[in-house]
């Protein structure tokens, strides 16, 4: 059974950092397509960044720049590596997963898997 589970969300001011992690089980991540989303209330969800078939990351523009996503195949983790963190970042982050059934799609419906979801929080 796919899981995945995030983890590493909290409180911190805005310039600060975050490292969200999200665990996978059940497959091989390396072999899938990843995504973290986020969503902040009373807004649509958004894809921010993504890692490809074949390794390739992409980024939204709203955080490109800033934020960096990574996969530690051995562990089958992934990473979202947050810098000079916005209030505008406040949101449930998501990791999502797939494979690669759509293999340059950053939409939410080519994503079959999701995290319950870890709360980012941007303030003073």
């Amino acid at each position: 059974q796919v899981q995945l589970v995030e983890s590493g969300g909290g409180s911190v001011q805005p310039g600060g950092s975050l490292r969200l992690s999200c665990a996978v089980s059940g497959y091989d991540s390396s072999r899938y397509c990843m995504a973290w989303f986020r969503q902040a209330p009373g807004k649509e969800r958004e894809g921010i960044a993504n890692i490809f078939s074949g390794g390739r990351t992409g980024y939204a523009e709203s955080v490109k720049g800033r934020f960096t996503i990574s996969q530690d195949k051995s562990e089958n983790m992934v990473y979202l590596q947050m810098n000079s963190l916005k209030p505008e970042d406040t949101a449930m982050y998501y990791c999502a997963a797939d494979n690669c059934r759509y293999p340059d799609c950053t939409a939410s419906w080519c994503f079959g898997y999701w995290g319950q979801g870890t709360q980012v929080t941007v303030s003073s």
